[in-house]
């Protein structure tokens, strides 16, 4: 079965009409806030995985299929997600006193605004808030997360070669629209908008270079914090672009949640005194962000990336440090809680030990 008919197929996925011809939504019970703020325990979840690729252009191919041979970052047509894995790693979260998850969604949900996002193996809406529901009753809170940076965005289809235009715009919130009804209106809504560089893309070999500059960037921030906001929710957000751009504090709204990662991959520690890595910046953000006054849940991983691959050391010590240190140097009132992004498929044996290494790792380090 080719995208296009996917995306049909999924059209009629348990879905109801209304007068006016658009799609019905099932109508989730809000979620209720299962996570305090001050003591949110969170993991990353993948479940679709096309923010690591190019999507090609409709020049390359009359298909997806046929347009991915000129690609080296080739966008997966299938799902990559196993529900087997999918269900370990939770009922493991809710074990170790995890109380929300935050789900990368990518391709992996069907949008009734856009069936031609889908491709084989997306979720249903009834699946996902079927597994809402479950997720809810085992005491995890679950919120949505699209990444809406150029560097991640190979899940938007076609819309990848559109950014900042006008269809650009328009699909952005109507996908935001169908997730926050699909999801029953959460407080939360994960916008990512991390690693978009023109570097970094050449460097991971991205063939489509796209990065938005100065204001063109903080236009295009603004939109999905309004569009978000207007929903009721409050944006969430990965906090790098403050790395290289001081001005952030300044200018990015209070009312954005800020998730600055650390993952002392290049193995210069937690000392600010001793760090002499160019990741220092990193770790120095966690205290010019409480000094701005923004709220954080802090990331780290158990993925191993930089000097510690070629060491290899692992990465299995990370969250048990940045734990202490944020706590020590966050002020309670913008501490939120922690994340952990383990940075795997939920699909293979061989991932999902990666996960619920991370998620025991997390428990440890939060003293659960």
């Amino acid at each position: 079965m080719g995208l296009t008919a996917i995306g049909v197929a999924a059209a009629g996925m348990g879905l109801g009409c209304v007068p006016n011809g658009k799609k019905q939504i099932p109508k989730l019970p809000s979620q209720t806030a299962l996570a305090e703020n001050g003591a949110i325990r969170s993991i990353l979840l993948h479940l679709g995985n096309n923010m690591w690729c190019d999507y090609p252009s409709v020049a390359m191919g009359k298909t997806p299929q046929e347009g991915s041979a000129f690609l080296e970052k080739k966008p997966d047509l299938s799902l990559i997600c196993s529900d087997e894995a999918w269900r370990k790693a939770t009922d493991r979260a809710a074990e170790k006193g995890v109380n929300l998850i935050v789900v990368d969604l990518g391709e992996g949900l069907f949008y009734p605004s856009h069936p031609e996002l889908a491709i084989e193996g997306t979720w249903s809406i009834e699946k996902m808030q079927a597994e809402i529901v479950r997720l809810n009753a085992l005491g995890i809170e679950v919120i949505p997360k699209l990444n809406f940076s150029t560097t991640h965005n190979g899940w938007m289809g076609d819309y990848t070669h559109m950014v900042s235009s006008k269809p650009y715009y328009r699909m952005c919130e109507e996908v935001i629209a169908d997730v926050m009804e699909i999801f029953g209106h959460p407080r939360f809504f994960h916008i990512g908008c991390d690693e978009e560089r023109s570097d970094f893309q050449e460097k991971h070999g991205y063939k489509y270079v796209c990065t938005r500059l100065d204001d063109y960037w903080w236009h295009d921030l603004f939109h999905l914090v309004d569009t978000i906001e207007k929903h009721g929710a409050r944006p969430w957000m990965w906090s790098d672009h403050l790395w290289y751009h001081p001005d952030f504090v300044e200018r990015c709204p209070k009312s954005v949640i800020q998730q600055n990662w650390f993952y002392d991959s290049q193995n210069g520690g937690f000392d600010l005194e001793t760090n002499t890595t160019s990741e220092l910046i990193r770790l120095q953000s966690f205290l010019t962000l409480d000094q701005a006054g923004f709220d954080q849940v802090p990331c780290s991983t158990n993925w191993v990336g930089g000097k510690r691959k070629s060491l290899g050391i692992g990465a299995d010590d990370v969250i048990g440090k940045l734990v202490p240190f944020c706590r020590e140097h966050i002020s309670s009132e913008h501490l939120m809680g922690f994340m952990m992004a383990s940075w795997a498929p939920t699909d293979t044996p061989e991932h999902l030990d990666h996960i619920l290494r991370g998620i025991d790792l997390f428990s440890k380090a939060l003293g659960q």
